[in-house]
């Protein structure tokens, strides 16, 4: 496997970023054409857009980054990784190459938003407000939600917008500094 930059140029791995974007998050795109449109987005000067080749030289995975806060902050949007390849080190590799990136252009903090619209964590379902503290201090993950994952890789949740995909679905808020300046 190897990790490169995603280019204008890139006309077959630009569509198979949009498919793999549709294929992993079935509600957020309608058609291939605006998961294209997301790819294209990708790579735009304020960006990062990495991808995951395998030794047939398909695109097994995509990372993404959009500057904020006059370049302090990145936000990771999205990571995707084919189903068939996860579980291997894919997503820990693009996410620490896009680490590398962001510090190589200065930045000193990653953000990342995991939505939970499925109730996969213990705060899904809920009125996290009774409690948003102790909530998510206690979160629990229920059906394979990727927090874990981003924790695993360094990140801790650094806060939670309730009902961002409705009530009982929300946004949780994780982040990571990579460059102290």
């Amino acid at each position: 496997m190897k990790i490169i930059s995603l280019s204008i140029d890139m006309d077959q791995y630009i569509l198979q970023a949009a498919k793999l974007l549709m294929e992993s998050f079935e509600h957020s795109w309608s058609t291939l054409e605006e998961a294209r449109d997301e790819v294209m987005e990708s790579l735009g000067s304020d960006r990062i857009s990495r991808i995951a080749i395998n030794d047939q030289d398909a695109l097994i995975g995509w990372i993404g980054g959009i500057s904020q806060y006059s370049g302090n902050v990145w936000e990771m949007h999205p990571l995707v990784v084919n189903e068939s390849w996860r579980g291997q080190g894919i997503g820990s590799s693009l996410v620490k190459d896009f680490e590398r990136k962001v510090a190589e252009k200065g930045g000193s903090t990653v953000l990342l938003g995991t939505d939970d619209e499925n109730y996969s964590t213990s705060l899904g379902g809920i009125d996290i407000y009774d409690d948003l503290y102790g909530n998510v201090q206690n979160i629990r993950n229920l059906k394979n939600h990727p927090y874990e994952f981003y924790q695993k890789v360094g990140y801790k949740i650094v806060g939670v917008i309730p009902d961002a995909n409705g009530y009982g679905r929300p946004d949780i808020l994780m982040a990571k500094r990579v460059n102290v300046r």
